[in-house]
């Protein structure tokens, strides 16, 4: 088929309607395509499944390695599907300009060089004296078959129909009498490909209809197919999502077991991060108990709970770039680190609300209506401050400069005195200062959003009620609630799916392996 082999990627966009669609003709129609495992797992699911290990090295075959990679690619998936609203499939449309075709890699040149050629033929061999069907009947053929797959059971009369007009034995035989019919069959598949579709492909079908050549016209068809099989796909997604969800816990679990099964070394990440959290608060809590002249030969004791959340807290700190993620939360990769980007650029609005308000804050008293512009502006100039080509100094400098005329033009209009020059200089010299390190400003906000965040860990999922804001931060209370409701959702999803696995771990760390025997002992006689 024409179509057959065009790229699958991940998309977010929101999901298309389907009439009707069969859970074991869908999935068929899924396997159809060549999804690429890394489009469901990125590129953790490598690193995860062959992490760096201190233990001595186990031999490990091909074999054990490629169950661990399936197994972490279903649950990757799985994973995706259950906690992702937006998420779909969507296919890459080939390139149709010159410019775009030779914007594409080698594969996608190629590729295009073969449909193209194929399509020339079929012209050549449609316009030929006499005419040449083969491969148009052969196309017929195919249609035939993906229009059968859209069936539901009990559709026998829609079916006996396609399989009456596009009998391919009967037009081959019109062919060899030179009586076939090809633009009146491309028009029945037109009109049931109307009668499959979903609602969002009926813009498609007009365009079909509206079409003149009859080589575009089966190349379009095939092409609207390909969508229909992606709208089928996508209705069976959804319809799978809220099983996904109420089974993902013991699904997720069972899956990363057998993935430790096959690779043992398959926690050493997660170790080392819950190991970091636990000398942390070992020091701090040394630090915090210990007074001159006092003797203090107790162990610290500490909370398992509090090490795991403060662990959980360190995700919002992280390098992503640079910093390999613990094993337990390559699933949710992605979506913690957008959280984080977007938390960052909070706490550069919150730091500059704060400034302005010290400095200019009598002056603006009363005036809502400025902080709320203060803050867009803010927002519109700090967007995509996480890439590493962003200039951050220059753009401060630039938010500082915008603020002070906004600020300017309202006290103009209420007819009080504007603000001098020295302390315009002085606004923008703190905005351009934050982004250097131990910012006094910077440090305070950061502490409160994490006192914030570390709150919500401490709440029932799902919270009956959100913390108090901290001082300085209610500028960002409405973005910051949501962000801390979809991080608290994130850890207490993976509390549930990885919480033995983080009990054994913190047993080791915090009470040594004897008493992780004892633990193991008796439970076992329990």
């Amino acid at each position: 088929m024409p179509f057959n082999g065009e790229k699958q990627c991940v998309s977010e966009d929101q999901p298309s309607d389907s009439d009707s669609s069969r859970f074991s003709e869908s999935m068929a129609s899924l396997s159809d395509y060549e999804c690429s495992r890394q489009s469901f797992t990125s590129d953790s699911s490598s690193k995860s499944s062959s992490p760096a290990s201190t233990s001595p090295p186990r031999v490990v075959t091909f074999d054990e390695v490629m169950a661990a990679a399936r197994n972490l690619s279903n649950m990757t998936l799985a994973h995706e599907i259950a906690v992702n609203e937006n998420f779909q499939l969507k296919q890459d449309a080939l390139p149709e300009s010159s410019d775009s075709f030779h914007s594409h890699s080698l594969a996608g040149r190629v590729r295009h060089i073969v449909h193209q050629a194929f399509w020339d033929v079929l012209e050549s061999e449609l316009n030929a004296e006499p005419p040449e069907y083969e491969h148009a009947i052969k196309l017929f053929e195919e249609i035939r078959e993906i229009l059968l797959s859209f069936l539901t059971p009990g559709g026998n009369r829609l079916r006996n129909q396609i399989c009456e007009v596009l009998d391919t034995d009967l037009i081959r035989q019109q062919a060899e009498h030179s009586a076939v019919d090809i633009q009146g069959l491309a028009n029945y598949v037109i009109s049931t490909m109307g009668k499959l579709c979903a609602p969002v492909r009926d813009d498609d079908i007009r365009e079909l209809k509206a079409t003149s050549n009859i080589v575009e016209v089966l190349r379009q068809i095939f092409h609207v197919l390909d969508l229909m099989k992606m709208d089928m796909v996508n209705f069976t997604i959804r319809s799978l999502r809220p099983h996904l969800q109420r089974q993902l816990v013991d699904y997720e679990r069972t899956k990363f077991q057998e993935i430790l099964e096959e690779t043992p070394s398959a926690l050493n990440q997660t170790t080392e991060w819950i190991k970091e959290s636990v000398h942390e608060e070992l020091l701090s809590l040394s630090e915090a108990t210990l007074t001159p002249g006092a003797e203090n030969n107790s162990k610290p004791s500490l909370s398992p709970t509090l090490v795991l959340n403060n662990s959980y807290l360190k995700l919002l700190q992280w390098d992503y770039q640079k910093k390999e993620l613990p094993e337990t939360l390559m699933t949710d990769g992605a979506r913690l680190q957008e959280l984080t980007e977007k938390l960052n650029q909070l706490k550069m609005i919150a730091c500059l609300a704060l400034i302005t308000n010290n400095m200019v804050g009598a002056l603006t008293e009363g005036l809502p209506e400025l902080a709320v512009r203060l803050k867009r502006i803010s927002a519109v100039l700090l967007e995509g401050m996480n890439k590493e080509t962003f200039n951050l100094k220059e753009v401060l400098n630039s938010i500082g400069i915008q603020i002070c005329v906004e600020v300017n033009k309202t006290l103009m209009e209420r007819g009080l005195p504007t603000l001098n020059a020295e302390v315009q200089d002085n606004l923008v010299g703190q905005f351009s200062s934050i982004e250097e390190e131990d910012n006094p400003i910077w440090s305070l906000i950061d502490k409160r959003i994490q006192l914030y965040m570390k709150s919500l860990l401490c709440l029932p999922s799902p919270p009956r009620c959100m913390p108090p804001v901290p001082g300085g931060l209610a500028i960002v209370q409405q973005e910051l609630e949501s962000l801390g409701l979809q991080y608290a959702n994130i850890v207490n999803l993976n509390k549930q799916v990885y919480g033995p696995f983080y009990a054994n771990i913190l047993r080791k760390l915090l009470f040594g392996e004897e008493a992780t025997g004892k633990a193991e002992a008796s439970s076992s006689t329990n």
